[in-house]
């Protein structure tokens, strides 16, 4: 399928209902309510498609946005590219997982993930924070460079209960992340998430909460799973 395609065939998929949570979950205009699982079914007709995943981004289309994540080639992300489309994503959804899970796949991840989290643009830097979660997820832990990752746990330690709302709910992921995927540094996560405790944040007319990170890097260290990278950061 060809992009203008897509962005034909997406207002037909569209459900009020969808509309409705995405809204209380602070989307913009302008969206369709395309469900991911929709969404999913065109990524397996189009498979990874690097024009088509920029030009359905540069749609402005929320639902496109998100699309374009899921067919990117990540390896063939510029680094303005990227920057682009952390520049232009309008909510959550698109800085938190769609930049982010491209991004994290790229060359730059670290470099624009360390650049991002001190923007004053709060949804940039809630980019940062999620790219640097998702990498090292999928990153071996001898190609990361362990005292970065040291030090922006005790970053997070320092201005957590300071930062926005949202980027409140990254770092907590960020240490999360970190304390489930870089064995080396789960003992330093496990530290920090113990002295953070439960972190409240403003989440609108939502049911979501901020995941208490010693209750999550628990639970995977109780399944056996501590340290087992995923394949992908995209879901």
């Amino acid at each position: 399928m060809t992009a203008a395609e897509i962005l034909a065939e997406l207002p037909k998929l569209g459900s009020e209902s969808t509309n409705r949570v995405l809204l209380k979950h602070g989307a913009n205009e302008p969206f369709y309510g395309v469900k991911v699982e929709d969404l999913k079914k065109i990524r397996k007709k189009v498979k990874r498609n690097h024009g088509v995943a920029l030009a359905l981004y540069d749609s402005g289309i929320s639902d496109a946005m998100h699309l374009a994540a899921l067919v990117s080639e990540p390896g063939k992300m510029t680094k303005v590219q990227l920057e682009k489309w952390a520049k232009g994503a309008t909510w959550s959804m698109l800085s938190e997982y769609a930049v982010a899970w491209t991004a994290a796949e790229s060359r730059f991840a670290v470099e624009l993930g360390l650049k991002w989290i001190d923007s004053p643009k709060e949804l940039i830097a809630c980019s940062g924070w999620a790219t640097l979660g998702s990498n090292v997820a999928i990153t071996p832990d001898d190609g990361l460079d362990l005292p970065v990752f040291k030090d922006l746990l005790d970053r997070v330690r320092a201005e957590v209960r300071t930062a926005p709302d949202r980027v409140q709910y990254c770092m907590m992921g960020f240490v999360i992340a970190v304390g489930c995927y870089v064995v080396p540094l789960v003992p330093h996560a496990k530290a920090v998430a113990a002295a953070i405790g439960k972190v409240d944040v403003d989440v609108g007319d939502t049911s979501c909460k901020v995941p208490v990170a010693t209750d999550s890097i628990a639970k995977v260290e109780a399944m056996g799973r501590t340290g087992k990278k995923r394949r992908t950061a995209m879901c």
